[in-house]
Protein backbone atom coordinates (compact mmCIF):
# COMPACT_ATOMS: atom_id res chain seq x y z
CA UNK A 1 0.00 0.00 0.00
CA UNK A 2 0.83 3.58 -0.65
CA UNK A 3 0.83 4.91 2.69
CA UNK A 4 2.42 1.75 4.99
CA UNK A 5 5.74 2.68 5.37
CA UNK A 6 5.42 6.75 5.38
CA UNK A 7 3.34 9.25 7.12
CA UNK A 8 4.75 12.31 5.23
CA UNK A 9 3.39 10.57 2.20
CA UNK A 10 -0.21 10.70 3.79
CA UNK A 11 0.25 14.31 4.71
CA UNK A 12 1.19 15.05 1.31
CA UNK A 13 -1.65 13.33 -0.54
CA UNK A 14 -4.08 14.82 2.12
CA UNK A 15 -2.68 18.13 1.04
CA UNK A 16 -3.10 17.63 -2.57
CA UNK A 17 -6.25 16.66 -2.33
CA UNK A 18 -7.59 19.36 0.04
CA UNK A 19 -5.49 21.50 -2.77
CA UNK A 20 -8.41 20.22 -5.13
CA UNK A 21 -11.12 20.97 -2.66
CA UNK A 22 -10.11 24.46 -2.01
CA UNK A 23 -10.34 25.27 -5.81
CA UNK A 24 -13.60 23.32 -5.81
CA UNK A 25 -14.99 25.73 -3.24
CA UNK A 26 -13.91 29.16 -4.83
CA UNK A 27 -15.65 28.39 -8.07
CA UNK A 28 -18.30 26.85 -6.00
CA UNK A 29 -18.98 30.27 -4.42
CA UNK A 30 -18.18 32.14 -7.66
CA UNK A 31 -21.28 34.35 -7.06
CA UNK A 32 -20.11 36.09 -4.19
CA UNK A 33 -18.26 39.25 -4.32
CA UNK A 34 -14.13 38.92 -4.53
CA UNK A 35 -13.88 39.84 -0.95
CA UNK A 36 -16.05 37.46 0.32
CA UNK A 37 -14.44 35.03 -2.00
CA UNK A 38 -11.65 35.12 -0.97
CA UNK A 39 -12.45 35.19 2.57
CA UNK A 40 -14.42 32.17 2.89
CA UNK A 41 -12.28 29.83 0.21
CA UNK A 42 -9.20 30.88 2.38
CA UNK A 43 -10.90 30.48 5.95
CA UNK A 44 -12.15 26.97 5.04
CA UNK A 45 -8.32 25.89 3.39
CA UNK A 46 -7.24 27.46 6.92
CA UNK A 47 -9.83 25.06 8.27
CA UNK A 48 -8.48 21.93 7.04
CA UNK A 49 -4.84 22.49 6.71
CA UNK A 50 -4.30 23.34 10.42
CA UNK A 51 -2.76 20.38 12.53
CA UNK A 52 -4.07 19.71 16.00
CA UNK A 53 -1.74 17.42 18.41
CA UNK A 54 -3.99 14.32 19.77
CA UNK A 55 -3.38 11.34 22.23
CA UNK A 56 -5.47 7.72 21.57
CA UNK A 57 -4.95 5.12 24.52
CA UNK A 58 -3.53 1.88 23.85
CA UNK A 59 -4.79 -1.68 24.62
CA UNK A 60 -2.03 -1.81 27.35
CA UNK A 61 -2.98 -0.07 30.47
CA UNK A 62 -1.58 3.33 30.54
CA UNK A 63 0.33 3.69 27.01
CA UNK A 64 -0.64 6.18 24.85
CA UNK A 65 -0.38 6.81 20.66
CA UNK A 66 0.42 10.49 20.01
CA UNK A 67 0.29 12.18 16.44
CA UNK A 68 -0.75 15.36 14.72
CA UNK A 69 -3.80 15.08 12.46
CA UNK A 70 -6.28 18.10 10.51
CA UNK A 71 -7.58 19.99 13.78
CA UNK A 72 -11.39 19.70 11.94
CA UNK A 73 -11.15 15.76 12.78
CA UNK A 74 -9.68 15.53 16.09
CA UNK A 75 -12.65 17.87 16.71
CA UNK A 76 -14.93 16.05 15.26
CA UNK A 77 -13.76 12.59 17.08
CA UNK A 78 -13.30 14.80 20.44
CA UNK A 79 -16.83 15.52 20.33
CA UNK A 80 -17.97 11.75 19.57
CA UNK A 81 -15.76 10.54 22.30
CA UNK A 82 -17.23 13.31 24.05
CA UNK A 83 -13.50 14.16 25.40
CA UNK A 84 -13.57 18.08 26.25
CA UNK A 85 -9.82 18.48 26.52
CA UNK A 86 -9.34 16.88 22.82
CA UNK A 87 -12.11 19.18 21.83
CA UNK A 88 -11.00 22.10 23.54
CA UNK A 89 -7.37 22.17 22.24
CA UNK A 90 -8.67 21.21 18.74
CA UNK A 91 -11.39 23.34 18.48
CA UNK A 92 -9.13 26.55 19.31
CA UNK A 93 -6.26 25.43 16.75
CA UNK A 94 -9.28 25.26 14.17
CA UNK A 95 -10.81 28.94 14.94
CA UNK A 96 -6.99 29.85 15.12
CA UNK A 97 -6.78 28.44 11.43
CA UNK A 98 -9.89 29.95 10.44
CA UNK A 99 -8.76 33.18 11.63
CA UNK A 100 -5.43 32.87 9.64
CA UNK A 101 -6.93 31.61 6.33
CA UNK A 102 -9.32 34.57 6.37
CA UNK A 103 -6.29 37.11 7.31
CA UNK A 104 -4.75 35.53 3.94
CA UNK A 105 -7.76 35.99 2.19
CA UNK A 106 -7.97 39.98 3.34
CA UNK A 107 -4.88 40.26 2.45
CA UNK A 108 -4.84 38.80 -0.92
CA UNK A 109 -7.90 41.31 -2.20
CA UNK A 110 -5.81 44.08 -0.56
CA UNK A 111 -2.90 43.34 -2.65
CA UNK A 112 -4.99 42.78 -6.01
CA UNK A 113 -7.44 45.65 -5.12
CA UNK A 114 -8.97 47.45 -7.57
CA UNK A 115 -7.52 50.87 -8.00
CA UNK A 116 -8.92 53.66 -5.83
CA UNK A 117 -10.29 55.80 -9.03
CA UNK A 118 -13.34 54.59 -10.53
CA UNK A 119 -13.57 53.92 -13.89
CA UNK A 120 -15.98 56.62 -15.02
CA UNK A 121 -13.95 58.91 -13.08
CA UNK A 122 -11.36 58.02 -15.43
CA UNK A 123 -12.65 58.20 -18.55
CA UNK A 124 -13.93 62.09 -17.88
CA UNK A 125 -9.89 62.76 -17.00
CA UNK A 126 -8.56 61.09 -20.50
CA UNK A 127 -11.24 63.15 -22.69
CA UNK A 128 -10.62 66.58 -20.34
CA UNK A 129 -6.80 65.57 -21.63
CA UNK A 130 -7.60 65.40 -25.28
CA UNK A 131 -7.15 68.74 -26.92
CA UNK A 132 -8.64 67.11 -30.03
CA UNK A 133 -11.31 64.66 -28.90
CA UNK A 134 -12.36 61.98 -32.48
CA UNK A 135 -15.95 62.50 -33.02
CA UNK A 136 -17.78 59.70 -34.05
CA UNK A 137 -18.90 58.82 -37.42
CA UNK A 138 -22.02 56.57 -38.73
CA UNK A 139 -21.22 54.40 -40.85
CA UNK A 140 -23.01 54.75 -44.68
CA UNK A 141 -24.25 52.31 -47.44
CA UNK A 142 -23.33 53.14 -50.81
Amino acid sequence: MLFTGSMSQLWLSYYGISLLVVIAIYFAVAFLPRLPRLVVTWGMAGAMWMPAMFRLPLVEEGEFYTGWAPAAMVAAVGFLEHNVNALRGSLLCLVAGIAIGAAIGIALWWWRRPPSAPPAKRVKQEEAEDPQPTRRREPVIG
